[in-house]
């Protein structure tokens, strides 16, 4: 179970703002079918990531990618690493992002835990840059979103049609509107 009180000032401002964007956009407007539950049940582990240093950022993933394979699913279902000092331009994220899976890859981990993404200024390849679309992935904070496989999959066996959950969440927030939307998430404006 995370300890929000077992962290800095700081850190606990992060977790909660990136707390407040899941209660709002991810879980309010049903984004992720799978998070509320998890969040509901504090299993969710917050890893704030202050470094800048390549050798730092990855050793802060390998630690956290330790912590979710050595612990069990009911205390730690999923991890997300919020970076608050490197990362702030979206290629140094996206970079890193490839960096981290080529390491989850080479560790042969790629069956046990799929990376997610999220970034304050996230934009879709190809995807002309004031789409709506984009905003289904910005978050407060450059953030790695650490999943178990194994619980994705349980999950994705009562979802019908798991392959439009990216459609019916663009569709949200084209309903919601590019002003709700952007008074929701105003750091990706």
């Amino acid at each position: 179970m995370f300890d929000l009180k077992a962290l800095s000032a700081d850190h606990q401002d992060v977790v909660k703002n990136t707390l407040q964007w899941l209660e709002q956009m991810v879980v309010g407007h049903n984004l992720c079918p799978f998070s509320s539950s998890v969040i509901a049940r504090n299993q969710v582990h917050y890893a704030v990531c202050d470094v800048t240093s390549d050798a730092d950022l990855k050793q802060f993933y390998v630690n956290e990618l330790q912590r979710l394979l050595v612990s069990i699913a009911d205390d730690i279902a999923t991890s997300l690493l919020m970076f608050t000092q490197a990362l702030a331009k979206f290629d140094d994220f996206l970079d890193v992002l490839d960096w981290f899976q080529q390491l989850l890859e080479d560790a042969e981990l790629t069956e046990h835990v799929q990376l997610a993404s999220f970034h304050p200024h996230y934009r879709f390849e190809g995807v002309e840059a004031d789409d709506l679309s984009h905003f289904t992935n910005r978050a407060p904070y450059p953030t790695i979103h650490l999943l178990r496989q194994d619980e994705m999959e349980k999950i994705l066996a009562h979802v019908s049609n798991p392959e439009r959950i990216y459609l019916d969440n663009i569709e949200t927030l084209e309903k919601l509107g590019r002003q709700k939307v952007e008074a929701l998430c105003p750091w990706g404006v």
